[in-house]
């Protein structure tokens, strides 16, 4: 018996590879590890290219809908959606760690003490940029990066392709994760942030007593020497923060899809 060709069946057939491919492409233009400008964007298509032919088989059936209709162009619109979503959730974990180094150093007084980020093309301080590549090197020693495509690749069992986005809650969460992002990192560079701040009303109370002592030729060395040294007893800290807000971000992502 024939099989009756139409557009629905050839846009069904087009969409179990090219769906997938927008929703894993999206997440990998996003994510940090992947997604900067230290990989290049032949690299990143062809992974998620990779990805996609390995992983199409595995998925469910799509919608069969007209390819040029406006039901297609919405299904594809909720993939990129969807995987911009989950890609800023595993963003704000990277990024919390250069908030609280900007916050640290502009305690110390190394806030003028920058230098190039290669990955995004922005200054930042050198705290920061020695929290990046800590952060970076730890995530892939603890294999997250596996991780984080192991529970991104869970969203096509949990939102089907064709069955919505996010939805309002999600992203209702997802703009609460930038408060989040930033209270994190202030409990992050609170030890180092109040250790400066204690020398800094010392010099203060200091230099009301002898007003005559050169507050900046005096106070900055000696801030900056305490504030190195607290970087360097919170560094023995370091990992377990680190696993604590990576294992939350996780559980933030598999919340996102709706996971219990």
């Amino acid at each position: 018996m024939p099989i009756e060709v139409s557009a629905e069946l050839i846009g069904q057939w087009v969409g179990q590879h090219l769906w997938p491919l927008f929703r894993i492409a999206s997440f990998m233009m996003v994510i940090p590890f992947v997604g900067t400008q230290l990989v290049p964007m032949r690299v990143r298509l062809g992974l998620a290219l990779l990805i996609t032919v390995l992983i199409a088989p595995l998925l469910d059936d799509v919608p069969a809908v007209d390819g040029l209709s406006a039901e297609a162009i919405v299904i594809t619109l909720e993939q990129i959606l969807i995987g911009v979503g989950l890609g800023f959730a595993l963003t704000a974990l990277f990024q919390l760690f250069v908030i609280a180094g900007q916050m640290i150093a502009m305690q110390m007084g190394l806030g003028f003490a920058s230098m190039m980020d290669p990955a995004h093309g922005v200054n930042v301080p050198v705290l920061s940029q020695i929290y990046t590549i800590t952060v970076t090197l730890l995530y892939l020693a603890v294999n997250g990066h596996l991780v984080a495509f192991e529970v991104f690749l869970e969203s096509f069992r949990t939102l089907p392709i064709g069955m919505g986005a996010l939805g309002p809650d999600g992203w209702w969460a997802l703009a609460h994760r930038i408060s989040w992002m930033f209270a994190a990192a202030m409990l992050l560079a609170l030890p180092a942030v109040t250790a400066v701040f204690i020398v800094n009303i010392s010099f203060g109370v200091m230099t009301r007593a002898a007003p005559q002592m050169n507050i900046f030729a005096l106070g900055f060395p000696i801030g900056l020497i305490f504030g190195l040294f607290a970087i360097w007893v919170l560094q023995a800290n370091f990992l377990p923060h680190f696993m604590y807000y990576t294992e939350e971000t996780f559980a933030f992502m598999r919340a996102l899809q709706g996971e219990p």
